[in-house]
């Protein structure tokens, strides 16, 4: 299953952030955007979002100029979808002060006949009545993963369920994962999870690393330690692009292969955070990714 561009299904935002060490106003966020600029390493990324007429022009060249493709990205009439939030000290939970979906809250994705090929979809952090429609777009994509949140499982469960008979690959955090299987033992949650149909399961835990399940293995890994963390916004977004770009780049799912995928998300995402919005990964090297795996293989081995 080698090969292919990895079509990504999510938002594009300007985000306003504040953590103990600064702030940015209107910078480019989003999930789509984060999990774009990450699996650009590995394979080619073809972004569906939709932003509004107020977007930055200076961002969507920056997008491009990562080499996103954004054909499905749309521009409509209003203004872009804007989340406002802050960090404590704590810098595992984020403290939303205002969310404003504007275009986003009417998002009907539209795959393109080419889209439709697409061997590799992401579909990230939306309503997962949308994650369907995008499903039932394609053709037949090999490799399919989706992410979530707690409000989804608050609220559209029965639907959060049929789109995980379709998925092989669900991500999601720990409360999540309690809350959406009714189990507090994280064995247990994935071992439901799965039940319902994806082929693995993997739990992001920010700074306490990722677990992740199938039936056949489980693997169990530390985040990457750093001295000085910025912003942990995008971060398991950021996560998601390197694990799912390096799959998409062996055509593997073995236990091996999820191994080293988990740790390429897991270094994209350290550097994620060492910088607001973009800023890190956008200038990135390759040779900076594999000398940070190599580190982390040498702290974690024994």
């Amino acid at each position: 299953m080698n090969g292919g561009c990895i079509l990504a299904v999510g938002s594009v935002a300007l985000d306003s952030v504040r953590t103990p060490f600064g702030s940015v106003k209107d910078a480019l966020g989003g999930s789509a955007t984060y999990f774009s600029a990450s699996a650009r390493f590995f394979s080619p990324v073809s972004l569906v979002a939709v932003v509004g007429e107020d977007f930055p022009k200076r961002y969507l060249e920056r997008i491009r100029e990562l080499g996103i493709r954004t054909e499905g990205l749309r521009v409509e009439k209003g203004r872009t979808f804007r989340w406002k939030g802050c960090y404590d000290y704590d810098l595992n939970t984020a403290k939303t002060l205002k969310t404003e979906l504007n275009v986003f809250q009417s998002f009907k994705p539209v795959i393109s006949r080419a889209q439709k090929n697409s061997r590799y979809v992401f579909l990230a952090n939306i309503d997962p009545e949308i994650q369907l429609s995008v499903f039932r777009q394609m053709k037949n994509p090999r490799l399919t993963a989706c992410d979530t949140m707690n409000y989804w499982i608050e609220h559209k469960k029965p639907v959060l369920k049929k789109l995980l008979k379709k998925v092989d690959i669900f991500l999601c955090n720990d409360s999540e994962a309690r809350q959406l299987s009714s189990e507090f033992n994280l064995i247990q949650a994935s071992r439901w999870i799965i039940s319902c149909g994806p082929r693995l399961v993997v739990i992001k835990k920010g700074e306490h690393g990722v677990m992740c399940f199938s039936k056949d293995f489980i693997f169990l890994t530390p985040a990457y330690l750093l001295e000085k963390v910025f912003d942990p916004t995008g971060a398991g977004d950021t996560f998601a692009g390197g694990f799912i770009g390096y799959l998409s780049k062996t055509g593997r799912l073995d236990g091996g292969a999820v191994r080293q995928a988990v740790v390429y998300g897991s270094v994209l995402a350290s550097y994620n955070v060492e910088s607001f919005s973009l800023d890190r990964i956008a200038v990135l090297k390759s040779s900076q990714i594999q000398e940070r795996y190599r580190q982390f293989k040498e702290m974690t081995r024994f």
